[in-house]
C-alpha cells in the first residue's frame, strides 16, 4: 500500500506563490498516476492537475498559473502555484494511483487572503 503525505500549504497574499509537495511512501512500485485535487468550503472536491503515464492535464481555472511535476527518484509530485487568487483557497489533496488502486493524502490547507 502507498501512503501519500502532503506538505507546503500556508497563508499567502494574492499574487504570491507556493509549492506543494506530496511524497509517496510504502509500496511505490507501479505508481502510474499522481494528481492534485482541492476542496473549498461548501464545494465538491475538484481535480487541479494530474500526471498519468507522462501526460499532464490541468483544470481550466489553473492553466498558466500552476505547474505539476514529478520526481520519480523521490516518489514525489509537486504543484507549483503562481499568481495565487483568493478563489484558490482550499484544502489540497494528493491522490496516487498504483496498480488500479487510488489513495488519498490527508490534505494541506492553502489560504489566499489579503
Amino acid at each position: 500500500q502507498v501512503t501519500p503525505v502532503e506538505s507546503g500549504g500556508g497563508l499567502v497574499q494574492p499574487g504570491a506563490s507556493l509549492r506543494l509537495s506530496c511524497q509517496a511512501s510504502g509500496s511505490t512500485f507501479g505508481i502510474s498516476t499522481m494528481a492534485w485535487y482541492r476542496q473549498a468550503p461548501g464545494k465538491q472536491r475538484e481535480l487541479v492537475a494530474i500526471i498519468t503515464n507522462g501526460e499532464i492535464t490541468y483544470a481550466d481555472s489553473v492553466k498558466g498559473r500552476f505547474t505539476i511535476s514529478r520526481d520519480n527518484a523521490k516518489n514525489t509530485v509537486y504543484l507549483q502555484m503562481n499568481n495565487l487568487r483568493p478563489e484558490d483557497t482550499a484544502v489540497y489533496y494528493c491522490n496516487i494511483g498504483r496498480l488500479g488502486q487510488f489513495t488519498w493524502g490527508r490534505g494541506t490547507q492553502v489560504t489566499v487572503s489579503s
